[in-house]
């Protein structure tokens, strides 16, 4: 009896150990990264950083650190290719919109965006005020509260509770509604990501995917691109003024 019991207590340690250790290897190595920061050696940061989203998948929070380490190691590109990826998990976090606003203030290309429908930028910008998650999150609870409401509407004797749970149901059902559409949208848009940014110190975007096609435009590293399709070894691009042309696809790198 004791041999098995001291068995069982083994295994439990070991299964502790196996849940356990990961979280802590990671935190180490995060902090290791922080000091290697705080010492300026960005170098040594950005590997730190790089390996963690390697080896634990993508973290807004490790993104937007890797984004300040390149940003401060004076790798343009890369820091703005990471502030987007975080702002893609976590839209609404002002912090990774300052800092990506900063490290586009540094790109040499200044493209004017084309406008959009006004109630498009109103939609996109009340879906950026949370993540997928959390529209899914907020979705959830006001349908909780929906169902409460109609219970109170159904089973209530008094008429003033009834009024209340009728129109209280009635917004709540309109939060659920948005909050799954905005929920899909912000999902949509991480796994869906077709928007690149230019790695090559400079590259050439041509009228056909050939080295021979009209020369239309010269984009620098750090721009940002919408990427239409590819052919072989060619991405059809579209720029933020409206623009479309060609460009070898090695020199882009989707966020």
């Amino acid at each position: 009896m004791r041999t098995r019991s001291y068995i069982k207590t083994l295994w439990l340690v070991i299964l502790i150990q196996c849940l356990v250790w990961p979280v802590f290897a990671q935190d180490a190595s995060i902090k290791e990264a922080e000091v290697a920061y705080t010492k300026e050696d960005y170098a040594t940061a950005i590997q730190l950083y790089e390996g963690l989203l390697k080896n634990n998948g993508e973290s807004a929070a490790i993104y937007y650190n890797l984004g300040n380490a390149y940003y401060k190691n004076g790798q343009i590109a890369p820091a703005i290719l990471n502030y987007e990826r975080a702002l893609l998990l976590q839209p609404g976090d002002k912090d990774i919109r300052f800092n990506l606003q900063m490290a586009k203030g540094r790109a040499v290309d200044k493209i004017e965006p084309i406008g959009h429908f006004f109630l498009t930028d109103w939609f996109n910008a009340i879906r950026d005020l949370a993540s997928a998650d959390t529209w899914g999150t907020v979705g959830i609870i006001c349908f909780l509260l929906f169902i409460i409401c109609l219970v109170v509407f159904f089973f209530s004797k008094i008429r003033r509770f009834k009024q209340l749970g009728f129109y209280a149901a009635l917004v709540l059902l309109l939060i659920v509604v948005f909050s799954n559409i905005f929920g899909f949208s912000q999902k949509n848009e991480l796994e869906n990501r077709q928007e690149a940014i230019v790695f090559a110190a400079s590259t050439t975007v041509k009228s056909s995917p050939d080295v021979s096609g009209t020369d239309l435009v010269v984009l620098h590293e750090g721009t940002k691109v919408a990427v239409k399709s590819t052919l072989g070894e060619w991405s059809e691009v579209e720029l933020e003024d409206g623009n479309v042309g060609w460009m070898p696809s090695k020199d882009i790198e989707k966020i």
